[in-house]
């Protein structure tokens, strides 16, 4: 069956569709594993759309492990991080769970390098590879779970993680929302003086420098929130949609 068609809305667009306090998105942190009717914990917090950058690829791997690439049966090295992201319904001053949504994720593995592209400065050449990428669909409490690493750096950027949300619409096909979220740099520092993170030497970008973090004051309303986990660390963020 045709996939239906999937609409890139512009920023007026989602202005209209989030409609809170005037701002492009919402995001608050729950608990990454929250009871049914979890909704009441939501804390909305104002925060912008963000760039979806070169490195996208439609990949449709629905799987909650990323780190697997099924070309070569390898696990991206680094350090293990569980990321939860909760997806809500915003209905006036109330946000309810969003179930059915597509929640893509892909970043860069521990040396900076992505999956499945050709680098626009040919730093690398990926193609065929898909490691690092994949989607979950929102379960009743609006949430998914993936299991990944913790990002490491390339020049000019912050550490960062790219997420989409793709809502059906039974009559105008599909939305989309695109932002990206990031990392305390106290944190990134300590992560990234271990192995395979140490061998790429120190980075050369940090929040405060990075341009897309600082654009419109919104990479402090991305952070996302990190604690330490049996293996690795956990971290979670929520999203919310206006959809009428």
């Amino acid at each position: 069956m045709r996939e239906p068609k999937r609409e890139q809305l512009t920023r007026r667009e989602v202005l209209g569709m989030l409609g809170v306090a005037g701002v492009a998105a919402w995001a608050g942190r729950v608990p990454l594993s929250s009871p049914t009717g979890a909704a009441d914990q939501f804390d909305c917090v104002a925060t912008p759309a963000q760039t979806e950058g070169p490195y996208f690829v439609d990949e449709r791997l629905n799987r909650a492990d990323i780190r697997l690439d099924p070309a070569t049966q390898l696990l991206s090295a680094g350090i293990p991080l569980h990321l939860g992201i909760s997806v809500g319904r915003v209905e006036g001053a109330s946000c309810a769970p969003l179930a059915g949504a597509l929640v893509d994720v892909w970043q860069c593995d521990a040396l900076g390098v992505y999956s499945d592209v050709r680098d626009n400065n040919d730093r690398f050449d990926t193609r065929g590879k898909q490691f690092l990428r994949g989607y979950q669909v929102t379960d009743r409490n609006g949430q998914v779970e993936f299991l990944t690493v913790y990002p490491g750096w390339y020049r000019g950027r912050t550490v960062h993680i790219h997420f989409k949300v793709r809502v059906p619409h039974s009559n105008r096909g599909g939305r989309e929302f695109t932002s990206q979220l990031y990392f305390d740099d106290a944190l990134t520092d300590l992560v990234h003086g271990n192995p395979p993170y140490n061998s790429k030497g120190k980075r050369d970008t940090l929040n405060p420098q990075d341009g897309i973090y600082r654009a419109g004051n919104s990479g402090e309303g991305l952070l996302l929130r990190v604690e330490r986990a049996a293996q690795g660390y956990r971290g979670n963020f929520s999203v919310g949609l206006r959809m009428s």
